[in-house]
C-alpha cells in the first residue's frame, strides 16, 4: 500500500500549499475537506514563503554570476601584485635598490620569496602592504618609483578587486538572510501542511482506500509506492495482462475453429448437392 510522503523540499512545500489553497478557492466551505478557517493562515504563509523562496533563488543566481566576475578581478590583482614584488626582488638583486627596502612592504629583508596570494584575504593584505610600502619607501628612502608595473597600475587592479569583493559580501548577506528566513518559516509551513493533510484524509476516511487516495491527491497529498510494493503491483499487472492475453488468444482460437467448422459444413453440403 502506498504511503503518504510530506514535502521534503521548499519547492514541494510551496506546491502543496498552493494546491490546498486552489481547492479552498474552488469549493464551497461545506464541501472543503479541511477547516476553512485555515485559509487566511494559508494565504499569509504562502505570500511570505514564496517571497523568501524567490528572493533566495535570485540571490543565489546573482551571487553565482558575480563570483565569476570576482574570480577574474582576483586573478588580475594577484598577477599585478605578484609582478610588483618580482620586480622589487630583481631591482634588489641588480643592486639598484637596497635590501632594506623590503621592510617597507612587510617583507623580511633577507627573504626574496613572493608572498602567498592563495586567498582573497591574502590579496587584500598584500595589496595594502604594497601600496603603503611604496609610499613610505619613496618618502623615507627616496629613489625612483617601481615600474612595470607601477604602484598606480597595481592600485587600479587592486581597487577593482576590492569593489567586486565588497559586492560579493553584500550578495552573500542577502542569500544568508533569505535562507535564514525560509528556515524560520519551514516549521510553520510543515505544521500547516500536516494539519491540512490530516484533516483531508479524515474527511474522506469513509471511502475505499484507492478512491480515498485519488480524491485526497487533488488536495496535493502525495502518495508513494515502496519499491517492493511497486514491483508487486507491476507483477500483478503483468499477471493480469497475461491472463487477458490468454483469454483473447482462446477467443481467437475458438473463432477460427468455428469458422473452419462452418467452412467444412458448407463444403459437405456442396458435395452432397453435386453427388445428387
Amino acid at each position: 500500500m502506498p504511503y503518504r510522503r510530506l514535502p521534503n523540499t521548499d519547492n514541494a512545500r510551496l506546491k502543496a500549499l498552493k494546491k490546498a489553497l486552489e481547492m479552498a478557492e474552488t469549493l464551497q466551505p461545506n464541501d472543503l475537506a479541511f477547516n476553512y478557517q485555515l485559509i487566511p493562515q494559508l494565504k499569509s504563509i504562502i505570500a511570505s514563503f514564496e517571497q523568501m523562496f524567490h528572493q533566495q533563488k535570485q540571490a543565489i543566481a546573482i551571487q553565482s554570476a558575480k563570483s565569476k566576475e570576482l574570480a577574474v578581478y582576483a586573478k588580475k590583482a594577484k598577477m599585478y601584485i605578484s609582478h610588483f614584488f618580482q620586480v622589487l626582488n630583481m631591482a634588489i638583486l641588480r643592486g639598484e635598490m637596497p635590501i632594506a627596502a623590503r621592510k617597507f612592504y612587510g617583507l623580511k629583508e633577507d627573504e626574496n620569496k613572493i608572498p602567498n596570494l592563495l586567498t582573497d584575504k591574502d590579496i587584500v593584505y598584500w595589496g595594502e602592504q604594497l601600496l603603503k610600502g611604496e609610499r613610505e619607501r619613496l618618502a623615507k628612502m627616496g629613489g625612483n618609483p617601481m615600474t612595470n608595473p607601477t604602484a598606480a597600475v597595481v592600485r587600479v587592479r587592486y581597487e577593482q578587486f576590492l569593489e567586486a569583493l565588497h559586492q560579493q559580501k553584500i550578495y552573500q548577506k542577502s542569500t544568508r538572510y533569505a535562507t535564514e528566513k525560509i528556515a524560520e518559516l519551514r516549521n510553520e509551513v510543515d505544521e500547516l501542511i500536516l494539519k491540512i493533510w490530516n484533516e483531508v484524509e479524515n474527511f474522506y476516511s469513509y471511502l475505499p482506500e484507492n478512491e480515498r487516495r485519488s480524491v485526497c491527491s487533488k488536495y496535493g497529498i502525495v502518495y508513494v509506492w515502496r519499491p517492493y510494493e511497486r514491483a508487486k503491483e507491476n507483477d500483478s499487472k503483468l499477471a493480469d495482462d497475461a491472463e487477458l492475453t490468454k483469454l483473447i488468444n482462446n477467443k481467437r482460437k475458438q473463432k477460427l475453429q468455428e469458422e473452419e467448422q462452418d467452412s467444412e459444413n458448407r463444403l459437405q453440403y456442396s458435395l452432397s448437392l453435386f453427388g445428387n
